[in-house]
Formats: structure tokens, C-alpha cells, sequence
């Protein structure tokens, strides 16, 4: 199936006129500064948009000019730019850089990309963009946006953006050499989104070949009138993903039970409409310290009990288990202790862990339970991208995997695998190296229903389309 390249793209650029634009666009279009765009695009690699701009805008308040970049050594400029990915290496691109302009170039920013790529930090994609966009010469920015989409219609059959760049200047028609990473990058992060992209809501699903595209599973928000969605949610931050749009999520997702771990706030410290939301009690256990772990849970009806802890000090002060009662279930919300880098809190969560299953375990001898939250743990090979690499870290530990297995073999139900064998179905990505966007996760959030429940699974789900946090929210539809 061949596409009309010159009709796809016409149909982009009128579809993106209101999504967000790249910030390295953004900065083009508001300075035309060659060296701001430089500045820019060297942050940006492997950095999310709105972290850049904010990184960039701290930078330009103190070295807006090379002549103001030379001032500043390498620690000063690591402290400015962070968070962006790997900022220590790009510190050291910016301090170098001034030396370099001036010893090659006259203290002014190449318009060529054999100059350009003599620079530090800079690499092909950073070249075409600050020639295209700096210059207005017909350069083809490929990054991962335009091979991974180019990919998906079929028009290149590539293995890697520098292969995609090249097919491009074969047969991409010129005058759209300089928009296209534009139009696929606001594309790629708004609608085709690398995981769960949006394709039913696609302008160009009509004629997409969907060439290695799995579109996002959504569930329909119509139900049995006697099941309850139930969803766990690890938001790293409750007041961060509220400013994230997080009302207007769960308006969408539309569960009758949402359990969120690490919200890392005071009830106070919330905004009356997160202490109140619409249409739902809430109900909150927060850690003692301050801006650490704690847990919330927004019920749709309101339980017939709140049980706060699991009754041991060592892990109740930290808020990780919230329990509400229901007529014919128990709705455990929990956020499992990680056992850290060093794993030098393994046995604290074993401690966590057994105890938290007896807990469990005398709760179900009167009606059901489901334990839902974040695990800190993947159980199987399945589930992460990378299980060999990780045998031995934090998450995939030979000890955390061994009670997994004592867990289930107890007869909890992973709900998700009883309804879901898939490969690549993960709840959180780390931060680094676009491994959200490059798919390279852990599944460590689940559902977990007691065995004489197995027959009011209805279904389960990974709702990897939903942004606003590290991890994504995780869905039971349960008969309650």
C-alpha cells in the first residue's frame, strides 16, 4: 500500500496547527538566534519539550550570547540545564563550545554541516535542525518521531534515522524538507504516539498502512451494571500530575475506584479540588515525611469501613497501605517499599511484603480482596524489556521474584496475566534515554485478587497511553 505524501502532509499541517510546538521550533521562530538554536537543540536530545524550554530559558538569563557562555565552567552549567537527559555530558558540549567557535569560526555558529559536526555535542539531527531552522537551508532533521511514522506509512524502509535521512533525500520532494520534523514531531507526541498511539482518533487512519503499529486498547466506558473499574495509578506526585491535567484524566478513565501511590503530599498541602474531587469521596494516608511514599483513594460510593496501616509502625509512618470496605470486596491500595539501587532495603520489603499478604489473607477469609499498587516488582522475564541486564537490580531481584512466586502460588491472581500474555505490555519507563518513548519498561503495577475470586475478573488492562507520571495507570474491571 503506497501513500500520497504530498496529501499526508497537507493534512498535518493543518492538523497540527494546535497541537504543542517542538520547543526547538518555538525558540526558532521567537529569537532567529543561530546560537540560541544551537543552544537548544544540543539540550534537547533525549529531553522532553517542556523540560528543555525551561532549561533553556534558565540558561539564556545568564549566557545568551558565546561571549557569556565562555564565562560560565562546566559545574555552573550542570547546575543551570538540569534536569535535561545526560546534562553532565551536555555541560561539558556548552564548555567547550565557546573555545571551539572562536578558535574555528569567529565566535559565530557554521552554516554547514561539515562545520557544524566539528562542534561538540553535535550530531546529524542537531545539524540539519539548526540548518533548517537557523538558516533556512533545506536540511531533513530525522529523529525518532519521523523514522518511527515514515516507518509506519511505509514510505521508507529503514532501520535507523540516519538510514531514514538518506531515503528521504532521495525521494522526500525538497520544499518539504525543512517542515517535515516539525509536522511528525508534534504529530508523533500528540496522535501517533510511539506507545498506544491514537489511532482512532487519526486524520489519516483512512489510509495509514500501520506498518508495526499496535494501536492503544480502549475500553469502553460502558459497563455491567454490577462491575466496578478499578484503577491503580503511581502518579509520582500528586500535585505535579494535577498540573498535568490530572481532574480531566480521570474524568476520561472514569473509575469507580482509583488508587494512587507516591502522591508524596499532606492531604493539606493539596488543592481543595484533589482534597475534594468531584463525584467521589476521598480518602488519604500520607507518609510522615514530608514529600515522601503516601497513598490516596477516590471511591465513586462511599465504604462501609477505612482501615489506615497494617498494624507495624515501620512501614504505616511511611503511608503505604490505605483498605476500604465495601459490601462484597475489600480494596487494598498499596505502594510496596522499593529495596533501592544498593538493595540495601531488601529485607525491609520482604518484612513489607509477608506481612502484607497476611494482612491480606485474614481480610479474605470474610470477602474478596484486591490488592492493587505499585509492587516494585517485575515478576517474571515477561515483564520488563530487559530481564537479563536486571537480574541482579532493584525490581528483579532473585529474592523479590521468589516471593512473587510464594505470592501466586498462594493462589493470588495476577489479573492482568490471567486475561493478558502479551509481550511489551509495561506500567512505568524510567525517565532516561527515551525509554518511554523507545518502549523499554517494567510492569511492576498490578491487580492482585484472591483466589476465590478468580471468577469476578471481568478484564484487565494497561492504559500505557496516559501520560503525566513515570508510571501509567493499571485497570480492573471487577464484579463487585
Amino acid at each position: 500500500m503506497s501513500i500520497d505524501i504530498e496529501r499526508f502532509l497537507a493534512i498535518l499541517g493543518k492538523e497540527v496547527k494546535n497541537y504543542q510546538v517542538p520547543v526547538v521550533d518555538l525558540i526558532a521562530v521567537q529569537t532567529k538566534d543561530p546560537f540560541k538554536i544551537l543552544v537548544a537543540t544540543i539540550l534537547s536530545a533525549r529531553t522532553k519539550d517542556e523540560v528543555t524550554a525551561k532549561s533553556s530559558e534558565r540558561l539564556f538569563e545568564k549566557a545568551g550570547t558565546v561571549e557569556k557562555l565562555a564565562k560560565l565552567d562546566e559545574t555552573t552549567l550542570q547546575k543551570i540545564i538540569y534536569p535535561v537527559g545526560f546534562y553532565k555530558n551536555k555541560a561539558r558540549y556548552l564548555a567547550a563550545l565557546p573555545g571551539k567557535m572562536a578558535a574555528d569560526f569567529d565566535s559565530k555558529v557554521p552554516s554547514s554541516m561539515e562545520d557544524l559536526l566539528s562542534l561538540p555535542g553535535v550530531g546529524r539531527k542537531t545539524a540539519n535542525l539548526v540548518l533548517a531552522q537557523a538558516f533556512g537551508i533545506p536540511a531533513i532533521c530525522v529523529d525518532t518521531h519521523v523514522h518511527r511514522i515514515m516507518n509506519i506509512w511505509g514510505y521508507v524502509d529503514t532501520k535507523t534515522p540516519e538510514q531514514t535521512e538518506m531515503a528521504l533525500r532521495k525521494k522526500l520532494p525538497q520544499h518539504y524538507w525543512i517542515t517535515v520534523n516539525s509536522l511528525l514531531v508534534a504529530f508523533g507526541q500528540g496522535t501517533c504516539r510511539p506507545v498506544g498511539p491514537h489511532c482512532e482518533r487519526c486524520v489519516l487512519a483512512s489510509g495509514c498502512p500501520q506498518i508495526g503499529v499496535t494501536p492503544r486498547k480502549r475500553k469502553s466506558k460502558k459497563k455491567a451494571k454490577d462491575v466496578q473499574r478499578l484503577i491503580s495509578w503511581n502518579v509520582n506526585g500528586l500535585r505535579a500530575v494535577f498540573k498535568k491535567g490530572f481532574i480531566d484524566i480521570v474524568k476520561d478513565m472514569d473509575p469507580d475506584v482509583l488508587g494512587l501511590q507516591e502522591i508524596k503530599a499532606m492531604e493539606e498541602q493539596l488543592p481543595e479540588s484533589l482534597q475534594k474531587l468531584k463525584g467521589y469521596h476521598s480518602y488519604f494516608y500520607s507518609a510522615e515525611r514530608k514529600g515522601y511514599s503516601g497513598v490516596a483513594t477516590y471511591s465513586r460510593h462511599k465504604p462501609e469501613n477505612v482501615i489506615r496501616g497494617i498494624g507495624d509502625p515501620r512501614f504505616d509512618d511511611e503511608g503505604r497501605v490505605l483498605t476500604l470496605e465495601f459490601p462484597s470486596y475489600y480494596f487494598l491500595n498499596c505502594y510496596f517499599p522499593n529495596s533501592k539501587h544498593d538493595l540495601s532495603r531488601l529485607g525491609f520489603k520482604h518484612d513489607f511484603n509477608v506481612l502484607l499478604q497476611k494482612f491480606a489473607e485474614d481480610l479474605a477469609m470474610k470477602k474478596s480482596v484486591i490488592i492493587c499498587g505499585d509492587f516494585n516488582v517485575a515478576h517474571k522475564e515477561i515483564d520488563l524489556a530487559n530481564p537479563r541486564q536486571n537480574r541482579k537490580n532493584a525490581g528483579f531481584t532473585p529474592e523479590e521474584c521468589a516471593w512473587m512466586d510464594s505470592f501466586t502460588d498462594a493462589g493470588w491472581i495476577d489479573s492482568f496475566r490471567m486475561k493478558n500474555k502479551e509481550a511489551d505490555q509495561y506500567s512505568w519507563w524510567s525517565y532516561r534515554s527515551r525509554a518511554r518513548e523507545r518502549n523499554i519498561g517494567w510492569r511492576i503495577d498490578y491487580h492482585c485478587v484472591d483466589k476465590n475470586s478468580r471468577k469476578k475478573i471481568v478484564d484487565a488492562d494497561i492504559y500505557q497511553h496516559i501520560q503525566g507520571s513515570d508510571h501509567c495507570p493499571v485497570v480492573l474491571d471487577f464484579l463487585g
